[in-house]
């Protein structure tokens, strides 16, 4: 693929997408849709900003050598909240019609799939996007109003109004049950091309079976253990450099179990019955508690030095 046709347009592109179907997300057909290109989920593995999935293990399932990834608790309750979420937001915007949408591909790049959640129709035509998302709390949710929303959310929303040639995406957040709010995130053109550039390139590793480095995401170490099967009982020899790199990481990461666990134990004395341990009014850590009794001591998922 050429980087001209990477590269086309320094805008959203005037072409209208391909109409792929539509799909019931997860389903086999949802599933097989998406498994010759890049998804709006997707994206953010191949940028390395998903927590949820590596560029390695993206690769190997678009390979065919590890299954796709099951539903979790999360996909699940975002899943059943859709609707709900949906409704919600055209109950407060009555100017749209909030429409389901089709699964696209993109006007000339095929592999760049786009399943969003609704089209936002004004005049009879789609003006804009609605994502509608879960969270357990606001960590990574800045001002309501704002486009300040976790980075792999926005690379989802910047990845679908590129293939619908749309200016912008809504979202519409759900967190911790019942704090619900609304963001938006405007069509970057110049974040559009790279993006667009990084699944060009990983389409590529993908026909010529390049596959990508290991890295320390842990969805790639639980793909790296799924792809062996059988045991054979022999010995197999490694290089000095990765005996040493592997003795080295054990020693730091005893010594950093040690300091995390002694961290824990004076937050929660801090702490005592409290929920938070913040700093300057930023959340550092939260307390669950069950049938009374400390259960976890939770990190904030952001951080701010000052």
């Amino acid at each position: 693929m050429s980087t001209d046709t990477v590269l086309a347009g320094a805008s959203a592109p005037a072409a209208s997408p391909a109409v792929l179907g539509r799909f019931e997300p997860g389903s086999s057909e949802w599933h097989a849709a998406r498994a010759a290109g890049i998804g709006g989920s997707e994206i953010a593995a191949v940028l390395g900003l998903s927590p949820y999935e590596s560029r390695f293990s993206l690769w190997h399932r678009k390979q065919g050598m590890a299954a796709p990834a099951e539903e979790n608790e999360v996909m699940y309750w975002g899943r059943l909240h859709e609707p709900t979420i949906c409704t919600e937001f055209a109950r407060r915007h009555p100017e749209w019609v909030v429409q389901e949408a089709p699964t696209y591909a993109a006007a000339g790049r095929p592999w760049q799939i786009a399943n969003p959640d609704r089209l936002l129709i004004a005049d009879g035509v789609p003006a804009a996007l609605l994502e509608a998302k879960t969270a357990r709390d606001d960590t990574g949710w800045g001002d309501e109003g704002t486009g300040d929303i976790p980075v792999y959310y926005r690379a989802q929303c910047l990845w679908y109004c590129d293939v619908l040639g749309l200016p912008r995406c809504h979202v519409a957040v759900l967190i911790g049950g019942s704090d619900y709010r609304e963001y938006t995130v405007e069509y970057d053109p110049a974040d559009a091309l790279q993006m667009r550039a990084a699944g060009a390139e990983f389409m590529r590793s993908l026909a010529d079976g390049e596959r990508p480095s290991i890295d320390g995401h842990g969805a790639t170490y639980q793909t790296v253990r799924e792809l062996p099967e059988g045991l054979d009982d022999v010995d197999v020899e490694i290089p000095s450099s990765l005996r040493d790199r592997w003795h080295a990481a054990q020693d730091a990461a005893w010594a950093a179990e040690d300091e995390l666990t002694a961290c824990k134990s004076l937050l929660l004395d801090a702490i005592g019955t409290g929920r938070r341990a913040t700093c300057g009014g930023d959340r550092v850590a939260t307390r669950t508690v069950r049938a009374g009794r400390t259960f976890q001591l939770l990190p904030a998922r952001t951080r701010r030095t000052r």
